[in-house]
């Protein structure tokens, strides 16, 4: 196991509070020196050791969420050393506020409509915002179960009216008519998923680029692996195409939708970019 590798699973498990999870503290673990354990961490993975602690921490609270915990408790068994430092930026984290979190997302309201098209069934929803889900499945079941897993007590409401415009626009993309969905987005994702978002939005119609090239465009060259992390983990698929990327040899490679979707969509645009 390499460095880095050994340096994740060690973040992945510390528990203790009485000593923080310093640079210091994680060089002294794999015998090299904070700075040179943050360049190569940052090089490998594209975020700083910090920024993984955080998201392992984050990971964990929601687990002990889920598991019925209070936020007392789950905040220091989390890691958190005070209710202040979990409450800085927690909408940055959770997407709300922990107490928000715990009960399941209560108080947000999600508008969300399931039509078809020539990929399956599409799940399109949006807050006030702009779009914070497009799935693409066969089970209407199987979508409104996903999107209701991560908050279980918002308030999930069907709209086949009001998302009319979205839908319209997706539905035109899916069928090459519309190569551009310049549309709003309300995601909750980290900053270095947003960087990857952004270069695959600028990808062009039509074209693919490879998950080195897109590390390698967001300045991590080394990050190819976090580059894929993210992209199967798109909460918006169409919107931001990471059915754009694929493997070094040209073949399609994983997609959260079915590697057939991802060779469909990759198909039709292929051919309705000819006639642009």
């Amino acid at each position: 196991m390499n460095l880095v590798q050994r340096l994740c699973r060690y973040i992945e498990n510390y528990d203790s509070l009485e000593e923080p999870l310093t640079l210091a503290t994680m060089g002294k673990y794999v015998q090299v020196s904070p700075y040179h354990l943050q360049r190569i961490f940052k090089r490998n993975m594209g975020i700083t050791p910090k920024q993984y602690a955080e998201a392992c921490r984050v990971r964990r609270l929601k687990g002990l969420f889920k598991n019925g915990k209070d936020v007392t408790s789950a905040l220091y068994e989390a890691g958190y050393g005070s209710s202040s430092r979990l409450y800085e930026g927690a909408s940055t984290r959770l997407g709300m506020t922990p107490g928000t979190y715990l009960r399941g997302g209560k108080g947000m309201c999600i508008r969300y409509t399931i039509i078809n098209s020539s990929l399956g069934r599409l799940l399109v929803a949006a807050t006030e915002k702009g779009i914070s889900a497009v799935s693409i499945g066969k089970s209407d079941v199987a979508l409104e179960g996903a999107l209701s897993d991560e908050y279980p007590a918002a308030k999930i409401r069907r709209d086949e009216a009001g998302l009319g415009e979205y839908v319209s626009a997706l539905l035109k993309y899916v069928d090459g008519k519309q190569p551009d969905l310049n549309l709003p987005l309300d995601v909750r994702v980290t900053a270095f998923q947003w960087r990857v978002y952004e270069t695959l939005r600028a990808i062009p119609y039509g074209q693919t680029r490879s998950y080195a090239e897109v590390a390698e465009t967001i300045g991590h060259p080394k990050a190819v692996r976090a580059v894929a992390q993210a992209c199967a983990s798109n909460p918006t698929a169409l919107i931001i195409p990471c059915h754009r990327v694929v493997l070094k040899n040209g073949r399609p490679g994983g997609y959260r939708w079915g590697t057939q979707t991802k060779r469909t969509l990759l198909a039709k645009e292929k051919i309705a970019a000819q006639s642009l």
